[in-house]
This record gives structure tokens, sequence and C-alpha cells, in this order.
């Protein structure tokens, strides 16, 4: 898969990491493309992990995710790493984490990814099992609205320039991946991946989709899919009739899954 760090490497290997803190655009130099108020920037995401068996999908990298990627890289190249080594370096720093990534872990566990997978838990793809997975997003690179994270307005499938993205390169991991299991998380990502299903670049038999989000403010939702939580004491916020049967979908995907 092509990176575009070889291109940006000379100025991050003479950005400073307070450069890169206060504009992680390095006043627009790292920019690839914008569309009024949205604007698309280089980050290195651009590392794929061949031997990946499950990929998991975010949305777009934030403003905090990109500047630890970019500080991260700038650091690997000013001594001289291989673009290989800053790139692999680069993407690690972006990894789920804290809360996010204790949820993440209990959903995939409870419907059977981790035994699929062969090990003792998905919490093991952060460490001893890394190899296993494939860390991306939606968008591969972050993405700015009016100077702020994109969230998922405008929408993503009716938007060119994001709807390009997911075509040119998210389309581009699936060609790579085709025997992983892919987790979307969150409608975005979900809407995204579905776009690379009906092009025919993506087994739909292969997707997790209808998992809650792991954020630590879908808690509720979290609780109940997981069985912590009664149908009787959920808010009017949550519906468990989708998540009743996402959960019942997606096991039977499991079973079937080789």
């Amino acid at each position: 898969m092509d990176s575009l760090l070889p291109k940006f490497a000379p100025l991050l290997a003479a950005a400073t990491a307070s450069d890169i803190t206060s504009d992680p655009t390095l006043s627009g130099r790292l920019v690839l493309e914008t569309a009024g108020p949205i604007q698309v920037s280089y980050a290195p995401f651009d590392h794929l992990n061949p031997a990946a068996r499950i990929v998991l999908v975010g949305l777009t990298p934030g403003r905090q995710q990109a500047v630890n990627a970019l500080v991260e890289a700038s650091r690997q190249l000013k001594p001289g790493a291989p673009i290989e080594v800053a790139d692999k370096a680069a993407k690690e720093t972006a990894s789920f984490s804290g809360l996010m990534r204790s949820n993440l872990v209990d959903i995939l566990d409870h419907v059977g990814v981790a035994k699929w997978l062969g090990i003792t838990s998905c919490s093991d793809l952060f460490v001893r099992a890394a190899s296993l997975v494939h860390y991306t997003s939606a968008l591969r690179y972050p993405v700015f609205v009016s100077g702020q994270n994109y969230s998922g307005s405008p929408a993503l499938k009716s938007t060119p320039i994001l709807a390009g993205m997911v075509t040119r390169y998210l389309a581009e991991e699936a060609r790579s991946l085709p025997g992983a299991v892919w987790v979307p998380l969150g409608p975005a990502a979900t809407s995204a991946v579905q776009m690379l299903v009906d092009r025919k670049a993506l087994d739909g038999r292969r997707v997790l989709d209808g998992l809650p989000h792991p954020s630590g403010a879908n808690g509720e939702r979290i609780a109940y899919f997981l069985g912590r939580k009664e149908k009787a004491a959920l808010s009017t916020k949550t519906n468990a009739g989708l998540l009743d049967v996402a959960r019942t979908e997606i096991l039977r995907r499991m079973g079937n899954m080789a």
C-alpha cells in the first residue's frame, strides 16, 4: 500500500514538536485537499498490517491523534530512521486507549471475536497478538470542518471529497485484506464500509456492523449489549430492539466465519 510519508518526510524531520502541536497542518503545508469548510490534512496513518485478521474502523483521526502521530514520525525521522519504521511507529501511537479500549475489548469478546482469533481476550490485540489487528479509519487522514474535528456532518456518502477518500484509500486497504473481518465503529464508519460492500470491494459477510460504539459516553448501550443492564432499566435514549437485532446478526455471522 502506497504511503505519503516519503513526500512529507523532509518537512516532518525539520519540524519541532512545538511546531506540530501548535498547528498539525504546519501552516497548511500538510494539507492534501479542501472543499469549502472541509480540509483534509496529512498525518502518518498509512501503515497497513498485511497479516491482520481483524480490521477496526474508526471515523477519522482527530486533531490530538494527528499531533501524536506526526510528533512520533518526526522523532523517528530526525535521526534517520527508515520511512517504514517511522510510518509504523507513528500509526501505533494512535491505537485505541483508555476506557474506549476497555469497552471495545469487552464488546469483541462478547460476540466471540477472541475465540475466533484463537486468543484468550481481545485485550491481547494491543500487546502480544498485535500482529492480528489492523487499525484504520473510514477517512484515513484527519478531516476538519471549519477547523474542528469531523464528527459525521456533512454526511460522508453525499460529500464528494469524503466519499472520494473512502473509494481511494479505504478500498485500497480492503483489497489488501480480503480475508479479514471488518468492524466499523459508529454510524459514519459503518456507512463507509457499506460503500465498499456495495461496490463489491468487500464481502459483507465479513463485516460486523451494528456494535455499539465503544466511547465512554455510550455506556448504557454498551451495558445492555453486554447483558449488564436489563431492558426495563434503560432510558428512552437507548433502542433495545436495534441492539438485540444487531447482536443476533453478529453472532450469526461469527458462527459462520471461516
